[in-house]
Protein backbone atom coordinates (compact mmCIF):
# COMPACT_ATOMS: atom_id res chain seq x y z
CA UNK A 1 0.00 0.00 0.00
CA UNK A 2 1.22 4.04 -0.78
CA UNK A 3 1.69 6.54 0.82
CA UNK A 4 -0.63 7.71 -0.99
CA UNK A 5 -3.34 5.41 -0.17
CA UNK A 6 -2.35 5.47 3.43
CA UNK A 7 -3.13 9.60 3.47
CA UNK A 8 -6.68 9.09 1.18
CA UNK A 9 -7.72 6.51 4.29
CA UNK A 10 -6.68 8.43 7.15
CA UNK A 11 -8.87 11.56 4.25
CA UNK A 12 -11.72 8.84 4.73
CA UNK A 13 -11.40 8.35 8.37
CA UNK A 14 -10.52 5.16 8.10
CA UNK A 15 -6.92 5.44 10.08
CA UNK A 16 -5.80 8.69 11.98
CA UNK A 17 -2.56 10.18 11.75
CA UNK A 18 -0.62 10.51 14.74
CA UNK A 19 2.51 12.19 13.51
CA UNK A 20 2.77 16.17 13.67
CA UNK A 21 5.40 14.99 11.01
CA UNK A 22 3.76 16.63 7.53
CA UNK A 23 6.25 14.46 5.50
CA UNK A 24 5.06 11.27 7.06
CA UNK A 25 2.37 9.32 9.22
CA UNK A 26 2.13 7.39 12.45
CA UNK A 27 -0.70 5.40 12.86
CA UNK A 28 -1.99 3.08 15.56
CA UNK A 29 -1.34 -0.89 15.21
CA UNK A 30 -4.35 -2.00 16.20
CA UNK A 31 -6.24 0.47 13.92
CA UNK A 32 -4.00 -0.71 10.72
CA UNK A 33 -4.96 -4.03 11.86
CA UNK A 34 -8.47 -3.16 11.73
CA UNK A 35 -8.21 -1.88 8.39
CA UNK A 36 -6.26 -4.55 7.12
CA UNK A 37 -9.05 -7.37 7.72
CA UNK A 38 -11.47 -5.60 6.01
CA UNK A 39 -13.32 -7.65 2.99
CA UNK A 40 -13.56 -4.68 1.09
CA UNK A 41 -9.47 -4.23 1.31
CA UNK A 42 -8.54 -4.71 -2.26
CA UNK A 43 -11.80 -2.19 -3.85
CA UNK A 44 -10.85 0.81 -1.09
CA UNK A 45 -7.11 0.09 -2.28
CA UNK A 46 -7.77 0.07 -5.71
CA UNK A 47 -10.19 3.23 -5.60
CA UNK A 48 -7.41 5.12 -4.02
CA UNK A 49 -4.65 4.44 -6.43
CA UNK A 50 -3.03 7.50 -7.44
CA UNK A 51 -3.08 8.19 -11.19
CA UNK A 52 -0.80 11.03 -12.91
CA UNK A 53 -2.87 12.87 -15.62
CA UNK A 54 -1.66 10.93 -18.71
CA UNK A 55 -2.75 8.21 -16.70
CA UNK A 56 -6.09 9.53 -16.11
CA UNK A 57 -7.08 10.53 -19.22
CA UNK A 58 -5.81 7.43 -20.88
CA UNK A 59 -8.23 5.70 -18.18
CA UNK A 60 -10.67 8.13 -19.29
CA UNK A 61 -9.92 6.97 -23.47
CA UNK A 62 -9.51 11.10 -23.72
CA UNK A 63 -6.87 12.82 -24.75
CA UNK A 64 -4.66 14.92 -22.35
CA UNK A 65 -6.16 18.18 -23.20
CA UNK A 66 -9.61 16.94 -22.91
CA UNK A 67 -8.24 15.89 -19.17
CA UNK A 68 -6.98 18.84 -18.80
CA UNK A 69 -10.18 20.91 -19.16
CA UNK A 70 -12.02 18.31 -16.81
CA UNK A 71 -9.92 19.84 -14.47
CA UNK A 72 -10.12 23.42 -15.04
CA UNK A 73 -14.21 22.54 -14.98
CA UNK A 74 -13.64 21.08 -11.40
CA UNK A 75 -14.86 17.68 -12.51
CA UNK A 76 -11.66 16.31 -10.75
CA UNK A 77 -9.58 17.30 -8.04
CA UNK A 78 -6.00 16.90 -7.22
CA UNK A 79 -5.89 15.27 -3.56
CA UNK A 80 -1.73 15.61 -3.65
CA UNK A 81 0.88 16.01 -5.96
CA UNK A 82 4.61 14.83 -6.09
CA UNK A 83 8.06 16.27 -6.95
CA UNK A 84 8.84 15.20 -10.17
CA UNK A 85 12.76 15.44 -10.66
CA UNK A 86 14.54 15.16 -13.93
CA UNK A 87 17.89 14.42 -14.15
CA UNK A 88 20.14 15.33 -10.71
CA UNK A 89 19.60 19.23 -10.67
CA UNK A 90 16.03 20.68 -8.63
CA UNK A 91 16.21 22.98 -11.58
CA UNK A 92 14.42 20.30 -13.69
CA UNK A 93 11.66 19.77 -10.51
CA UNK A 94 8.24 20.03 -11.53
CA UNK A 95 4.76 19.14 -9.41
CA UNK A 96 2.29 16.54 -10.49
CA UNK A 97 -1.21 16.22 -9.44
CA UNK A 98 -1.83 12.75 -8.73
CA UNK A 99 -5.76 11.84 -8.65
CA UNK A 100 -7.74 9.01 -7.17
CA UNK A 101 -8.79 6.14 -9.84
CA UNK A 102 -12.32 6.33 -8.24
CA UNK A 103 -12.57 10.09 -8.65
CA UNK A 104 -11.46 9.86 -12.36
CA UNK A 105 -13.89 6.72 -12.72
CA UNK A 106 -16.52 8.65 -11.42
CA UNK A 107 -16.76 11.79 -14.22
CA UNK A 108 -18.73 10.02 -17.06
CA UNK A 109 -21.38 9.02 -14.55
CA UNK A 110 -21.16 12.53 -13.45
CA UNK A 111 -21.52 13.99 -16.19
CA UNK A 112 -24.36 12.77 -18.75
CA UNK A 113 -24.53 15.82 -20.60
CA UNK A 114 -20.86 14.76 -22.39
CA UNK A 115 -21.22 12.83 -25.62
CA UNK A 116 -18.36 10.58 -24.26
CA UNK A 117 -18.11 8.44 -27.29
CA UNK A 118 -17.70 11.64 -29.69
CA UNK A 119 -15.12 13.16 -27.15
CA UNK A 120 -12.95 10.27 -27.28
CA UNK A 121 -12.77 10.45 -31.00
CA UNK A 122 -11.81 14.08 -31.28
CA UNK A 123 -8.43 13.88 -33.34
CA UNK A 124 -4.92 15.09 -31.87
CA UNK A 125 -5.21 19.30 -32.87
CA UNK A 126 -8.53 19.55 -32.82
CA UNK A 127 -10.59 21.89 -30.39
CA UNK A 128 -11.82 20.07 -27.59
CA UNK A 129 -15.73 20.16 -27.09
CA UNK A 130 -14.71 20.68 -23.53
CA UNK A 131 -13.32 23.65 -24.13
CA UNK A 132 -16.13 25.71 -24.44
CA UNK A 133 -18.00 25.12 -21.35
CA UNK A 134 -17.47 27.09 -18.48
CA UNK A 135 -17.45 25.96 -14.47
CA UNK A 136 -19.92 25.99 -12.24
CA UNK A 137 -20.47 28.73 -10.13
CA UNK A 138 -20.81 27.54 -6.49
CA UNK A 139 -24.56 28.26 -5.15
CA UNK A 140 -25.13 31.59 -3.15
CA UNK A 141 -25.32 31.29 0.65
CA UNK A 142 -28.90 31.99 1.43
Amino acid sequence: MTAFVVRRFVDRGLLVDLSANPDGTLHHPGQVEEVCRREDLADLVAADTPLGPEQAAARLGVRRADFNHMVRLGWVRSPQSVEVRFGTSRAGAVNVALYTTASVDAVPAEHPEVDWEQLRTVEKGRRSPLAALRPQSAPAAA
